[in-house]
């Protein structure tokens, strides 16, 4: 596993790179890896491809079974292989969500900052979008729950979006954390959409607790979503699931699927069941390089003056806090200084940029040279 590989990606119709195309810039934005993908999924693909027909596909029964061995074996979670719903990608599974569990008089309630589509999916399914901030404590951001169990009276609220690992925040949440969460929205009758698509992703020993699986209770009210597309690097083949162990909560979700989703691709199966069947060892080399990268990162940008950088605890996208240099468009500035982040505008949270660290450490050096230079050009 070579991680340190710069791969040329300009040529390989990469959304990533696309947007920079003819410029000087790092493209250090979208949450898609730098890496090649584990070489048993390469090796899935390369066999599926060579039979050379790609008619309509369905799951293989085995990636269920894998499914839900996987859950048990790290989690201890115990689901059933017909409570998994296979669908092409997590994005649609929060518009999915929103329009299945809210009438057209409810809101969808997140946090904020949050990744663009929790913010977007509300309003596409046609319901009302509700935010509040996230609280940040010692160092630390967690959810506002005072303020979330009003906004569950005051704004008729029907779904709560939770994002668990956090991004853009990197919070990986401990079961008592979640929990508090969890009890709240049941408490108030809100379902609990538990979007866990960075849960391999976890730094310093740490392990994803699913919402889920905190009790009986919970799990009756929760619709769990994952995939292995930010893990493995496949995003681009289209395949995630939702988890929902609560039959009526299934059979709504179903039914809004129905005639807009399509199917995953047959080689978006192909990777998802190599991935999680023969990607281990891929997987723990990874965490140690993308755990390197993190703390490479943290130590050189929180020493630049100016801008700081929170402890990432899981996901690779580093939460840069950059209001300290009073950045009239931090956006436009720090592209013209070849840096490519993601606004944090967009995550509903001015002055502060997000950074992929998913990629060689190359790149990494280079991005931290122009930051360096961006900042201290001010």
């Amino acid at each position: 596993m070579d991680f340190d590989r710069e791969i040329d990606r300009t040529q390989s119709y990469s959304s990533k790179w696309l947007k920079y195309q003819g410029r000087d810039v790092l493209p250090l934005w979208v949450a898609d890896m730098d890496f090649r993908s584990p070489q048993p999924v390469i090796d899935a693909l390369h066999r599926r491809v060579e039979h050379g027909v790609f008619g309509y596909t369905k799951a293989p029964g085995e990636l269920a079974d894998v499914i839900v061995a996987r859950m048990a074996e790290i989690y201890s979670w115990s689901i059933k292989p017909e409570d998994i719903t296979f669908l092409p990608g997590v994005v649609s599974a929060l518009n999915l969500v929103c329009g299945a569990y809210c009438s057209a008089a409810q809101s969808a309630l997140t946090a904020l900052p949050i990744y663009p589509p929790f913010q977007s999916a509300p309003v596409n399914a046609g319901v009302g979008l509700s935010t509040c901030e996230a609280e940040l404590r010692d160092g630390r951001w967690s959810y506002p729950l005072e303020r979330m169990a009003q906004l569950f009276v005051s704004e008729n609220i029907g779904v709560f979006e939770l994002c668990s690992p956090y991004n853009p925040l990197g919070r990986a949440f401990a079961a008592d954390e979640l929990t508090a969460i969890a009890d709240l929205c049941c408490d108030h009758d809100v379902i609990i959409c538990s979007d866990e698509i960075h849960c391999d992703l976890l730094f310093d020993g740490r392990r994803h607790v699913p919402t889920a699986s905190l009790s009986e209770r919970i799990a009756q009210n929760c619709v769990t979503l994952m995939a292995p597309s930010k893990t493995f690097n496949i995003a681009g083949l289209g395949g995630a699931f939702t988890i929902i162990q609560n039959p009526a909560l299934r059979r709504r979700f179903r039914r809004q699927m129905k005639g807009v989703v399509p199917d995953v691709n047959l080689l978006g199966y192909e990777a998802m069941l190599a991935a999680y069947r023969d990607g281990e060892e891929w997987y723990q080399s990874l965490i140690a390089y993308l755990q390197a990268n993190r703390d490479f990162l943290y130590r050189e940008i929180n020493a630049l003056p100016g801008i700081s950088m929170n402890q990432v605890e899981a996901t690779f996208l580093a939460w840069l806090d950059v209001r300290s240099l009073e950045l009239e468009d931090p956006m436009t500035y720090f592209e013209e200084a070849g840096l490519g982040f993601s606004d944090g505008r967009d995550f509903g949270a001015p002055g502060y940029m997000r950074m992929n660290f998913g990629c060689p450490r190359s790149v990494l050096e280079r991005a931290l040279e122009r930051l360096d230079k961006a900042v201290r050009d001010r």
